[in-house]
């Protein structure tokens, strides 16, 4: 057995310097580690900033495994090269750093923000929220949406007591037309947070982040996906050629996936002011043309009817898993899947399997679901079992 090693106190104090000294070099309005605030842990931070830590929680959580096999835009594609969530966040936390260290802002802040931001979201993209938040709304526990979800998966489920700051930029980097010019709104105690998702939870906004971090990953978000998801459509034939984008948009981004991000980010750094006047915002020129390449992507893309043509079965697949499940809890039927891989998994927190309506548990299990796993369990429910052996 390895002995576990004694901490140095002299290096363990080298280390805390180096972080104050580096972290002095920020902009003023910087998030700094003296400023985190956690729900529950008091004791000292180890050699990680607060934030870096946070990112390696989340890192080791269960949900951001599942980001693996959940589809960003194009679900029921058979195509390897379309964008996945766990090759979303991972471009919204590079481009948001880039952006970040260029302000002069916590790069590991902004790094556990974009780590975290989709972990609540759900099978078949933003039609399942929508068919999910249906029934959530039909069973009384509210609506459902994936900013919520991505809060309440790390900070309840699996319960590993994130950052404040951590846990406001996930839950406000959603809402796209709120990206066009933010400055930080204060959130200063954990009561003021709660409230800030229980207004989410019945239809509100949650506004803007309480950092300029969190502000940042908002914005990479679009930056992130609004390129990407026109690359995608032309690899599976949606768009046949660049040509089709609207020739205002060309003329202020170009027509690929790199120019767009690389006009986004400079004009980003140019019209943003980090240090005195405290926003991040685009040009008007940027932005108009962002709303007619949102409004192009939306028709050609999201809404196209051979992306759309399967969703009154995708629907239904989420009534019948959702009444299967729900029905399995208030049964108490302990062979059921919600109780082998959710309830009874030991990664979920006790307190909030006590505390959570049975409704509740059907919703937090279906969402954080995979799209594959959801099918399996699917077929589980409406497919006859195979009978082994001979009736004696």
């Amino acid at each position: 057995m390895v002995k576990q090693r004694d901490q140095d106190p002299d290096r363990n104090a080298a280390i805390f310097r180096y972080t104050r000294e580096r972290e002095a070099l920020l902009s003023p309005r910087a998030s700094r580690s003296d400023q985190a605030l956690r729900r529950k842990s008091r004791k000292p931070e180890d050699i990680r900033t607060p934030y870096s830590r946070d990112a390696d929680r989340i890192l080791h959580t269960r949900a951001y495994t599942r980001y693996i096999d959940k589809t960003q835009v194009f679900y029921l594609v058979e195509n390897d090269h379309i964008t996945h969530r766990v090759i979303h966040v991972q471009l919204v936390s590079k481009i948001a750093r880039t952006i970040g260290r260029c302000l002069r802002l916590n790069e590991d802040l902004i790094e556990a923000i974009a780590l975290g931001h989709d972990i609540g979201h759900i099978p078949y993209g933003h039609f399942g929220e929508a068919c999910l938040s249906d029934l959530c709304l039909e069973h009384g526990i509210g609506k459902f949406a994936h900013n919520v979800q991505s809060v309440r998966s790390l900070d309840r489920i699996e319960d590993q007591d994130l950052t404040m700051q951590v846990l406001d930029g996930i839950l406000c980097h959603n809402g796209e037309a709120e990206d066009l010019r933010m400055s930080p709104e204060s959130c200063p105690d954990w009561a003021t947070f709660d409230r800030k998702v229980c207004a989410n939870e019945t239809g509100g906004r949650p506004g803007s982040p309480m950092t300029l971090e969190g502000c940042v990953v908002k914005f990479a978000d679009t930056i992130a996906y609004i390129g990407r998801d026109l690359q995608d459509a032309q690899e599976v034939g949606l768009i046949k050629n660049p040509g089709e984008i609207p020739q205002e948009c060309q003329e202020v981004f170009g027509s690929d996936n790199r120019a767009i991000i690389d006009t986004l980010i400079r004009d980003l750094l140019e019209n943003s002011d980090a240090d005195d006047k405290c926003f991040i915002s685009y040009s008007r020129e940027v932005e108009h043309a962002l709303a007619t390449l949102r409004a192009f992507s939306r028709h050609t893309i999201y809404n196209n009817p051979k992306l759309t043509a399967e969703r009154e079965k995708i629907r239904t697949m989420y009534r019948v898993l959702f009444l299967t499940y729900l029905s399995d809890i208030e049964s108490d039927r302990r062979s059921s899947k919600i109780f082998s891989d959710f309830i009874n998994a030991p990664w979920v927190n006790r307190e909030y399997l006590h505390t959570t309506p049975p409704a509740g548990l059907t919703r937090d299990f279906i969402s954080g679901m995979t799209d594959r796993y959801f099918l399996k369990r699917f077929e589980d429910c409406v497919i006859p079992h195979r009978i082994e052996g001979a009736f004696r």
